[in-house]
């Protein structure tokens, strides 16, 4: 884990056991300066803090305004933090479409079993995480669909089918060709011509 210099004297641990939680990790964050416009979120044990570009912003909106045409706006999601399964996994993904009937856990948090769909827009300094950690900690929590967007190549990967901890299945289109849910828990058409690129 990375600390600002600055920020180091104010960092204190919650736990006197020494045990580092993500609760502990989400408190050091709210301890933090964190720039405004800038997404935290927790990987691997890892603080991540990334600037909201426009490019970024619009397919996040885009995406929200299509799925409003199955989703309530209360079961969808943007930058709020999700637990998953793995080592100190706490996500705020960029959108995420719940289940009807989802709870929230004992600290107030959604759970990651009422996940039903997951978008994240590729940010240059944290792709890795996007088509790596995070991918896996989806298809462990058996979400049934993430879809990677990435404008800096214009193109969108789509997994679903997980099971014990892998996608099964993978698509992978450029910006244009349509992104087909019908057949999963989403139940609709995406459209992906007007995403903009970087």
């Amino acid at each position: 884990m990375t600390v600002l210099p600055e920020c180091a004297d104010r960092i204190e641990m919650a736990d006197e056991s020494g045990e580092l939680t993500l609760d502990v990790m989400f408190e050091w964050l709210e301890k933090m300066p964190v720039p405004e416009g800038y997404k935290t979120e927790i990987v691997g044990g890892h603080i991540f803090m990334t600037p909201q570009r426009d490019t970024h912003w619009d397919i996040i909106a885009d995406i929200y305004e299509q799925l409003r045409a199955t989703y309530p706006r209360k079961r969808l999601k943007s930058d709020v933090r999700i637990d998953y399964p793995g080592r100190l996994n706490g996500f705020a993904s960029d959108v995420v479409a719940l289940a009807e009937g989802a709870t929230r856990d004992g600290k107030g948090h959604w759970r990651h079993e009422d996940v039903e769909f997951v978008a994240e827009v590729i940010s240059k300094n944290t792709a890795g995480n996007d088509y790596g950690p995070k991918r896996d900690a989806y298809a462990a929590a058996e979400v049934p669909v993430y879809l990677i967007v990435d404008p800096y190549t214009a193109e969108w990967h789509l997994h679903t089918l997980p099971k014990d901890g892998s996608y099964h299945s993978s698509v992978s289109f450029g910006f244009g060709e349509d992104i087909d849910l019908t057949g999963t828990a989403v139940g609709l058409v995406l459209k992906t011509g007007e995403f903009p690129r970087d």
